[in-house]
C-alpha cells in the first residue's frame, strides 16, 4: 500500500480497508498474479487465435504499436480482466463458454477499452486520493476517541468517543460508495468503447450483450461460489439494458461469424475441453454420435491423454487426411507420442508442425525436447539451434531453457548449461537455484563475454517483491 511508513503503526486497520477495496476493485486472478503470479496455459492454437480476434481492435483502439499480450489463465471460471497496461488476461473458461467468436471477442472489446481509457492508472489515481481521505478522517476520529475517553475518565460521558468512533466509520463508507461508483462508470465507459471498437471493424456487439445478459441473470444466485466476472464487472440490469439500447443500434448487429473463424473457435473450445476437462465430461459434450471435427479432435486428445496411444494416433491420423496442413493435428502427433516415451518417432510430426506453423517458438520447444529426449547425439546441434531460436522469441518459457541446457551439457558445453539453467530456474521463479547455478555459470565464461554478462545479470537480480 501507499500508506508512509510513519503512519503504518496508526493506520493498521485503514491498511486493512484500503487493501479490501483494492480486491474488490480488482479481479481476483489479479490479486493472486500479485501475490504468487497466475498460473499460465500456454498454447500455439489458442493463442494465436485470441491474437487473431484481438488484433483488429486493438488497431481501432490505437493500441496496435503497444504489444499488447494475450495471456491465458489456467481457471475453469469465466473471467477476463486487464491487470497492466500490456496485457488482456483470459481464463480458458471463458473460451469454453462462449459459444461464438463474437461472444468472446465482445469480452475482449470490452477489456480493450479499460487498456484504451487507461482506466487503471486512473483507478489507481482515486484508490490514492481515497486512502489520503480516509487517513485524514481517521486521524481526526481517533482524536476525537482519545480526547473522548479523557473526558468520560472525568465526567463519565463518552459521547465525544462515539463522535469519534463516527467520524471514522461515516468517511470510510462514503468513500467506499464513490469507489464502487466510480468502478461502474469505468465498466460502462469500457462498454461503450468495446461498442465502438466492434462497430468500427465491422463486427456485431450482440456477442458481447449476449454474454453480460447472461452474468445479469447470474448474478441473482448468491454470491458464494459466483463466477469473478460477476465480481469485478458488476452487471445491475440497467447497465445490461444500456448496453443493449447502444449497441443494438449498430449496423453490424445482426452480423453472423464467419464459418471459418467459428470452425477455429469450436476446434480451440474442443482441444481445451480435452486437456482440462474430465474424460467423462469430454464424452458428454462430444460423444461418438457427434462426427465434426471439432468433436473427433476432442476425443483424440482425451484418448492420448488417458492411455491409448494406438487408438489416439489412428484417430489424429484420420483429422490429417481432413486437414493436411493443419499444423496443430502434427503438433498433437508429436505430442501425443513425446508424452508416451517415443521421443524419436515423435520428431517427424513436430518437425511438420514446426513447419506449417511458420516456425513456432512453443512447437519448436516440443521438438528440441525430442531431439534431447532420444539421447542420440547426433541430434545435439539441430537442438541447440532450434531451441536457440525458440527462446529468442519466446524468453519467458522455461521449458526451452530447460531442454537447452540439457543439450548443452550433451555436448559438454557446461558454461551454457549452466547458464540456462538459470534461466530456467529464474522464470519458474526459482531464485535461489537461479542465483547458485549463475554463479557457476560465470566461473565457467570468460570475464565480460556475453554468457558473463547474463550470468552476472541473474546473480544480480532482485527477486519481485510481493
Amino acid at each position: 500500500m501507499l500508506l508512509q511508513t510513519a503512519l503504518r503503526k496508526k493506520a493498521t486497520a485503514l491498511t486493512a480497508l484500503v487493501t479490501a477495496a483494492a480486491i474488490a476493485l480488482s479481479p481476483l486472478p489479479a490479486a493472486r498474479a500479485q501475490m504468487k503470479g497466475p498460473p499460465i496455459l500456454r498454447d500455439t492454437e489458442t493463442e494465436q487465435l485470441l491474437r487473431d480476434y484481438t488484433r483488429p481492435i486493438l488497431r481501432v483502439a490505437g493500441l496496435e504499436k503497444q504489444n499488447i499480450q494475450m495471456v491465458i489463465i489456467n481457471d475453469g471460471t469465466f473471467n477476463a480482466f486487464v491487470a497492466d497496461g500490456r496485457r488482456i488476461f483470459v481464463n480458458w473458461g471463458a473460451i469454453l463458454q462462449s459459444e461464438t467468436p463474437n461472444q468472446i471477442i465482445g469480452v475482449l472489446a470490452h477489456e480493450t477499452g479499460h487498456l484504451a481509457g487507461g482506466h487503471l492508472s486512473k483507478l489507481r489515481e482515486q484508490l490514492a486520493n481515497a486512502q489520503t481521505q480516509m487517513i485524514i478522517a481517521m486521524l481526526l476520529g481517533a482524536g476525537a476517541i482519545a480526547a473522548g475517553s479523557a473526558t468520560r475518565s472525568n465526567t463519565g460521558n463518552n459521547g465525544l468517543a462515539n463522535a469519534g468512533a463516527a467520524a471514522i466509520a461515516g468517511p470510510q463508507e462514503m468513500i467506499r460508495r464513490t469507489l464502487l461508483s466510480y468502478q461502474r462508470q469505468q465498466e460502462e465507459n469500457a462498454d461503450r468503447a468495446g461498442v465502438k471498437f466492434l462497430t468500427s471493424t465491422q463486427q456485431s456487439p450482440k456477442g458481447m450483450y449476449e454474454t453480460f445478459k447472461r452474468f445479469t441473470s447470474e448474478s441473482l444466485f448468491a454470491s458464494r461460489g459466483a463466477d469473478p466476472y460477476l465480481q469485478s464487472h458488476p452487471m445491475p440490469a440497467e447497465r445490461v439494458a444500456a448496453l443493449q439500447e447502444f449497441a443494438s443500434s449498430s449496423p453490424y448487429w445482426d452480423k453472423k461469424d464467419d464459418p471459418a473463424l467459428q470452425l477455429r473457435h469450436d476446434m480451440v473450445r474442443a482441444k481445451i475441453s480435452a486437456f482440462m476437462e474430465r474424460p467423462e465430461t469430454v464424452y458428454r459434450r462430444y460423444p461418438q454420435t457427434n462426427d465434426s471435427l471439432p468433436a473427433r479432435y476432442a476425443r483424440a486428445i482425451s484418448t492420448y491423454l488417458h492411455g491409448d496411444l494406438r487408438s489416439a494416433l489412428a484417430q489424429i491420423d484420420a483429422l490429417i487426411q481432413v486437414q493436411p496442413n493443419n499444423p496443430y493435428f502434427y503438433e498433437v502427433r508429436g505430442q501425443a507420442l513425446l508424452d508416451s516415451g517415443k521421443p524419436a518417432e515423435a520428431i517427424a510430426p513436430l518437425r511438420k508442425a514446426v513447419a506449417l506453423s511458420s516456425n513456432s517458438p512453443l512447437i519448436e520447444m516440443l521438438l528440441g525436447q525430442a531431439l534431447v529426449g532420444t539421447d542420440n547425439k547426433a541430434y545435439t546441434d539441430d537442438a541447440v539451434r532450434i531451441l536457440r531460436a525458440a527462446v529468442a522469441r519466446e524468453p519467458e518459457a522455461p521449458l526451452g531453457f530447460t531442454q537447452l541446457a540439457m543439450a548443452y551439457g550433451r555436448k559438454g558445453d557446461y558454461a551454457e548449461a549452466d547458464l540456462a539453467s538459470a534461466q530456467a530456474a529464474y522464470l519458474r521463479g526459482d531464485n535461489k537455484t537461479a542465483r547458485e547455478l549463475a554463479t557457476r555459470a560465470k566461473t565457467r565464461f570468460a570475464v565480460g563475454t556475453p554468457g558473463w554478462v547474463k550470468a552476472d545479470d541473474i546473480v544480480a537480480a532482485k527477486p519481485p517483491r510481493n
